[in-house]
């Protein structure tokens, strides 16, 4: 699969992804539901570059989620421990037909979020047993 670009709601932000995954993770805890208002959908990149009017807020002690500055569309999230940002797939065609690799925190998710197909599912308490709370205090 070679690059992919996407832009937000207005276009005045465009993002170049060169190595997408060609899959999507799925969240459920209360923060990613708040913030994408149901589900957070969404594929990793180390190797990305955007141009136009991105802003960040730290939205927890461990986290910053990132919207254009114009339109107010959502970007990214990354954690503040790692370079790599987990972009939302809405901003790319190329992303129509990709699918779902993993769902977090199922427990959480509404009664009516429920992605189809054959993907690893962990529960709020089987996703923190190896892997630390994304829920913070916002800052």
């Amino acid at each position: 699969m070679g690059a992919i670009t996407g832009q937000c709601l207005c276009g005045a932000v465009t993002v170049t992804v060169n190595d997408p995954p060609g899959w999507v993770g799925i969240c459920h805890c209360d923060m990613c539901k708040r913030w994408s208002g149901a589900v957070f959908a969404v594929f990793p990149s180390r190797d990305f570059a955007f141009s136009g009017p991105v802003v960040e807020h730290a939205s927890s002690p461990a986290s910053f989620r990132a919207f254009c500055g114009t339109c107010g569309s959502h970007l990214y999230m990354r954690d503040t421990d790692r370079e790599e940002r987990d972009l939302m797939p809405g901003l790319f065609q190329e992303t129509q037909d990709w699918p779902v690799a993993s769902e977090i925190y199922t427990d959480r998710a509404l009664c009516w979020v429920q992605p189809a197909g054959d993907h690893k599912r962990a529960t709020e308490a089987e996703y923190e047993e190896n892997n630390p709370s994304p829920i913070g205090q916002p800052t």
